[in-house]
């Protein structure tokens, strides 16, 4: 019975056209009325799906007859089609079906302007739109927030009325970051949801496997189309002991992160359990889960507990928090004696502090060697700025610590040396430590209050103290710190960490400052140490939600009139891409040759980029201007192999495009790590790229590429990087016979040296068919036609 219900479902959807198989229907409706708890407060006629979750995961039980980890548990339950899925960790793709999309503005557009273009008429999951990327940081939140709206009127109108036609919620810009929205009002254990934002595992905090995505995969979400994913492998970290002191839980991902690297958790989830995991707040299971994406994890996840449970209950949902202690065992614990891939153990009794950086989050430094190995390696010592908050570190629990170490320093006559910039995760957060104090705190301590928004965590920062190549330092509570990511200045050097440990940085305004051990002098001339921070985990009071700034789509959007103005630099239609022709890709040639490190922040840069992200044509503009082109260590300067003359690299590929000439780029390890923007995947493909060939990928903007019709591929001997020349001829054989595990002949013409090797793809045979159709999108159309 079981069996046949999963199969049922697995035929229920497909591009919005619903069979009439009675068991089907049984299935589909008991999806949505065992339960009767909404998944929100803005989701009332959708219901928690629990009783569908337990019966798939009673099949694919039944099926791998194993413990199973938490993270399998969650993701199985998702299955398509979980009686026929091949499962196998790190090998099998899943199709997956999700409970919900969140876009945040910037990869909202690009997203939309693609689910326009497939012609359906309304979202099959539930979906947000957030307001957060766009608002940049100059003078203080009210203002800012004014100056977004005014300059970002046509972006925000556009977004608007897509949410209202299609039937989107709307939060509007001020509202908050995305994913603070999501962990207040929508996250919840056992969730799975993707979002076009790298940072969505944040919602792992609630217990929620919550993945980032490219815009593409959003559509097939929305369009009722299962979405694909490599099945991930499971690293486990066993948390002992307790969080206390100056040790926050920030530290406890900085560590894995020291440990793990940048690349170590690519194609994994990270699921953290263990007696330790309960002395850790809600918010700060979130931050965790939050900043795995700076180790390429697909997600992170923690088990559902308490202080879950205290969460749901202070942000208005008690009935979610009781439903899920009634599944807690079957669905959202780790069975005994699962299997991880990798085991990490990390004992919170014993874990320091860390500061990371800088330009790159997995160069640790515990606290007592930060000072040390700064003057070793030539950091500049004295701090410039000081930054707390963003989506990794703004939660009421965060802000309470530190407005705790502010008293404590005023108390003795001291404020904050440097500038001292706070950005509120949410509306909600904002308010609330508004009428708690803090924000009145943070004033006398020296700090500005920034909008509710992302800031200068993606570089929306108009900062005027230091001059572009001026080498300095900022210490930030973010997540990520790859050069020039905050300010668009690649001498600054930034380091991330906990907001108390910036906020006692940013007392003393130096890194060699230690608040553990070292003494500061108060404004009486007596030495003083700093006491440990202390704060509510969450409001005695309540939440203060603040201004409402939530839009819901009416009933019927079909009147709702969406216009593009074809004159528009900021948003354009968009036409599909060109077919593959069926002929093989030769003497391609190579656009440009990175050196080192290459994240979509050097593909596609953000800051002053980001208004331009509805308009695929001017934001292609940037692209690789940030990437060190290896034939002169320069950035944004290539030659030209049709002309002999020197130019930026957006320059040069739209002469090549003019002139249709292919091309390639070259890449090296862990290409396209750091933001899920598939504007880097996009820009390639409209100026006249065909392949990107590295020694290895980040997931998400490998899965962007494919989505493209663009062909990642990877080299089968690392050494051939060397091979190719920014002269070279690329050509990609036999590609009639593309097939999944099988190599791609790759012909390396120097002069008269011509070298043939193999290059390895992960593309399986309904990626080929994007391939070969041009693009997801193009195949999505095709499949409906």
């Amino acid at each position: 019975m079981a069996a046949r219900l999963m199969n049922a479902q697995a035929q229920v959807c497909k591009l919005g056209k619903h069979v009439v198989d009675p068991m089907a229907r049984q299935f589909h409706a008991s999806c949505y009325t065992a339960s009767k708890v909404a998944l929100s407060k803005f989701d009332s006629d959708v219901y928690l799906p629990y009783d569908k979750l337990t019966k798939r995961l009673d099949v694919v039980r039944s099926r791998l007859n194993r413990p199973l980890t938490l993270s399998e548990k969650v993701l199985y339950s998702h299955l398509d089609d979980p009686a026929n899925q091949e499962i196998e960790r790190g090998t099998s793709y899943l199709r997956l079906r999700p409970d919900r999309v969140a876009m945040q503005d910037a990869t909202a557009q690009m997203a939309l302007l693609q689910f326009i273009s497939s012609g359906l008429k309304k979202v099959a999951v539930p979906s947000t739109v957030h307001c957060d990327h766009l608002i940049e940081a100059q003078i203080g939140g009210v203002k800012d927030l004014a100056r977004a709206k005014d300059l970002n009127r046509e972006v925000y109108d556009f977004l608007a009325t897509t949410c209202a036609k299609y039937g989107l919620g709307f939060w509007k810009p001020g509202s908050g970051i995305i994913h603070q929205i999501i962990l207040e009002n929508y996250a919840f254990p056992g969730l799975l949801m993707i979002g076009t934002d790298s940072h969505t595992p944040n919602g792992g905090g609630l217990g929620g496997l919550c993945i980032g995505v490219g815009g593409a995969d959003a559509v097939d979400v929305m369009a009722d189309i299962p979405w694909e994913l490599k099945c991930p492998k499971v690293i486990g970290v066993n948390l002992t002991g307790k969080i206390t002191g100056w040790t926050s839980p920030k530290d406890v991902i900085l560590k894995v992160a020291d440990i793990l690297t940048v690349k170590g958790g690519t194609g994994a989830i990270i699921e953290y359990h263990g007696n330790g995991v309960d002395s850790i707040s809600c918010t700060g299971m979130a931050t965790i889960c939050n900043m795995g994406a700076e180790i390429g994890a697909t997600t992170s996840l923690f088990p559902f507990n308490q202080r879950m449970a205290d969460y749901l209950k202070s942000t208005g949902r008690s009935g979610i928090a009781a439903e899920a202690k009634k599944y807690q065992t079957k669905v959202l614990t780790a069975d005994k004696n699962c299997e991880y891939d990798e085991l990490i153990e990390i004992n919170l009794d014993t874990l320091e502090p860390h500061v990371n950086g800088p330009f790159t989050p997995d160069l640790a430094h515990p606290i007592s060697k930060l000072g040390e190995n700064s003057k070793k390696n030539g950091y500049p010592m004295d701090i410039k700025v000081g930054l707390i908050g963003s989506c990794t570190n703004s939660s009421y629990e965060d802000m309470g610590r530190c407005a705790s170490i502010a008293k404590d320093a005023m108390s003795h006559g001291l404020k904050s040396k440097i500038p001292f910039n706070v950005t509120p995760g949410s509306e909600q957060i904002r308010a609330t430590i508004e009428r708690d104090g803090f924000s009145e705190v943070f004033d006398r301590f020296g700090g500005t209050v920034l909008a509710n928004a992302c800031g200068p965590c993606i570089g929306q920062w108009d900062r005027q103290d230091v001059k572009k190549g001026d080498k300095n330092t900022i210490v930030t509570s973010y997540n990520r710190n790859f050069t020039g990511r905050n300010d668009a200045n690649p001498a600054t050097h930034c380091f991330v960490t906990s907001p108390e440990m910036v906020t006692a940085l940013s007392i003393a305004g130096r890194l060699d400052f230690n608040p553990l051990k070292d003494e500061l002098t108060g404004a009486d001339g007596k030495k003083f140490k700093l006491k440990a921070p202390f704060g509510d985990e969450l409001p005695a009071s309540g939440f203060d939600p603040g201004q409402d700034t939530y839009t819901a789509p009416p009933p019927v959007g079909d009147s709702v009139a969406i216009a593009v103005d074809p004159k528009s630099q900021r948003l354009q239609l968009l036409e599909p891409f060109d077919k593959w022709s069926g002929q093989d890709l030769t003497d391609m040639t190579v656009l440009i040759k990175v050196k080192g490190k290459c994240t979509t922040d050097h593909i596609s840069a953000a800051g002053p980029w980001l208004k331009y992200r509805g308009h695929l044509d001017n934001i292609s503009n940037n692209l690789f201007i940030g990437a060190t082109n290896i034939e002169n260590n320069e950035m944004n300067k290539i030659k030209n192999q049709r002309t002999g003359k020197w130019g930026n690299v957006p320059e040069v590929a739209r002469d090549y495009k003019a002139n249709n000439i292919r091309w390639v780029a070259i890449g090296d390890d862990n290409y396209g790590e750091g933001s899920s923007r598939e504007h880097a995947a996009l820009e390639p493909r409209h100026l006249g790229g065909r392949a990107i060939i590295v020694k290895s990928f980040a997931r998400i903007h490998e899965t962007n590429l494919k989505k493209q019709g663009l062909l990642p591929l990877t080299f089968a001997n690392a050494a051939d990087y060397d091979k190719i020349q920014p002269t070279s001829k690329i050509s990609l054989l036999n590609l009639g016979s593309l097939a999944p595990g099988k190599p791609v002949e790759c012909e390396i013409k120097n002069g008269d040296k011509v070298d043939r090797i193999k290059l390895n793809h992960t593309l399986n045979d309904l990626q080929i068919g994007w391939f070969k159709a041009g693009s997801a999108l193009n195949r999505m159309k095709e499949l409906a036609q």
